[in-house]
């Protein structure tokens, strides 16, 4: 009876440590959750971090590129036109004008007055008052100057030249001018800039046009 009691199975008692598979899987979830949410806040500040490098580069490199503004002159319709003959070569002419500061910075170019001067073979034939004023960030500025030209002044060697233009149906005239102002980015980053004018056109005497006109 002894010996029966004895090969009797016992089951090994608890140590308070047993396994539950079931109770880990929520920890698992967890720690999959945990993961994935790090790796959202790590692609978000990833993602700012380039957008203010971005930003700051755009900043620096287009908005704080202070360029000098372009001065030129346009296309006109001569208003009052009178010439010489080839033999007697003379001039005298009036027209409007249009006068262009074209400004392609990120602020705007207020600048001095200043006069634009019309030569003829490098002797001035005339000029255009500009007052002044300004041109506001990427816009241009419209400028519509009365102009009064004679060649009562001209010189007997270009006089001769002048003949030969008249014979020819075209006068050539050189604008030229400069204008200095500043340039104001967000009201405190400033930049002193000058903007000059050389531009070279032909007056057509029967049409009383600008046949050409170019400027550098």
């Amino acid at each position: 009876m002894a010996e029966k009691n004895q090969n009797q199975y016992h089951p090994p008692e608890s140590n308070g440590y047993h396994r539950n598979d079931q109770e880990s899987l929520p920890t698992m979830e967890d720690e999959e959750a945990k993961r994935k949410k790090r790796m959202k806040w790590t692609i978000g500040i990833v993602a700012f971090i380039i957008f203010q490098v971005v930003q700051a580069l755009f900043f620096v490199l287009v908005i704080m590129k202070f360029k000098s503004p372009k001065f030129r002159v346009g296309d006109f319709a001569v208003q009052t036109l009178t010439v010489g003959t080839q033999a007697s070569p003379s001039f005298d002419m009036s027209f409007v004008a249009p006068i262009r500061v074209k400004n392609t910075n990120w602020g705007p170019f207020k600048y001095d007055a200043s006069i634009v001067y019309f030569t003829y073979g490098g002797v001035q034939v005339g000029q255009a008052i500009i007052p002044k004023s300004k041109a506001n960030f990427k816009s241009t500025k419209k400028i519509n100057a009365d102009v009064t030209l004679s060649s009562g002044n001209l010189p007997s060697d270009i006089n001769s030249n002048l003949g030969s233009e008249l014979s020819s149906g075209a006068i050539t005239l050189t604008s030229q001018g400069e204008l200095k102002g500043k340039i104001t980015v967000m009201f405190m980053f400033k930049k002193k800039k000058t903007s000059q004018m050389n531009c070279t056109m032909a007056i057509n005497t029967t049409t009383k046009m600008v046949q050409s006109l170019s400027c550098k």
